[in-house]
């Protein structure tokens, strides 16, 4: 597709978002108003996250190396190129959920309210604001809330978009709270939407998403964190190269 039609359908895909968004938002309000309604939200996120996609030409096809019993609490860690890897975990997972993301998500006209509820604002460059992040998120873990953290901590400015270094806190978290980790491989998301889709447009197509094995960490001690790190991030890498 040439630039000025992905341009055209970036915006498309835009204001179906943001359609959809705010016919739905008189129920996201309702049930991010207290935590005990959170898991009602996921499922409304879920539908919104589906819907939008689709009417765009965004589909997502999910490949799993075991299958995964939702009934458990994860620490789900994709890598990161695009905006559709939000909407992919939203659908890749079935239970409550939240996502570790960054504090500016806290301001955007459609992710404020999901940010200042059921999900967790960080400041990377704050030790503070990470401690109290993480602090937090094993409050939700001990609560059955599954994690999504990005290890990498965001979108990186490369273009082809090259896998970044993980950070330390998703593993330490796993090990401390004694918790499965999920790696997941999303090999191609950019190649439809690469970050937020502004330079170079949107066009649609297949989104492939690769569940790795969940890795167990209960024989596992916080000296251990940095190896749990390589393996995940290895384990992506090599999804990456496959394809």
């Amino acid at each position: 597709m040439k630039l000025q039609f992905k341009k055209v359908h970036l915006y498309f895909y835009v204001f179906v978002v943001a359609l959809f968004y705010f016919l739905m938002w008189p129920a996201f309000y309702y049930f991010s108003r207290k935590p005990d309604r959170y898991k009602t939200m996921n499922s409304i996120r879920r539908v919104w996250a589906f819907i939008s996609s689709l009417l765009v030409g965004f589909v997502y096809r999910f490949s799993y190396e075991t299958p995964i019993d939702w009934g458990k609490t994860y620490i789900v860690c994709p890598n990161h190129t695009s905006n559709l890897d939000i909407s992919a975990m939203c659908l890749l997972v079935k239970s409550n959920c939240s996502f570790l993301g960054k504090e500016e998500l806290t301001r955007g006209l459609v992710t404020s309210l999901f940010f200042k509820s059921v999900d967790i604002p960080v400041n990377r460059d704050s030790n503070i604001s990470s401690y109290r992040a993480f602090k937090k998120a094993a409050e939700r873990l001990q609560h059955g809330t599954t994690m999504i953290i990005f290890p990498e901590g965001g979108i990186a400015a490369d273009y082809p978009p090259k896998l970044q270094s993980f950070k330390n806190g998703p593993f330490r978290l796993a090990i401390e709270q004694k918790v499965p980790v999920i790696p997941v491989t999303i090999p191609n998301s950019w190649q439809m939407l690469w970050d937020d889709g502004l330079k170079y447009g949107t066009k649609p197509g297949i989104c492939d998403v690769i569940v790795h094995k969940p890795i167990p960490t209960d024989n596992l001690t916080v000296d251990d964190a940095d190896s749990l790190r390589d393996n995940v991030c290895n384990i992506i890498r090599r999804g990456l190269e496959k394809v």
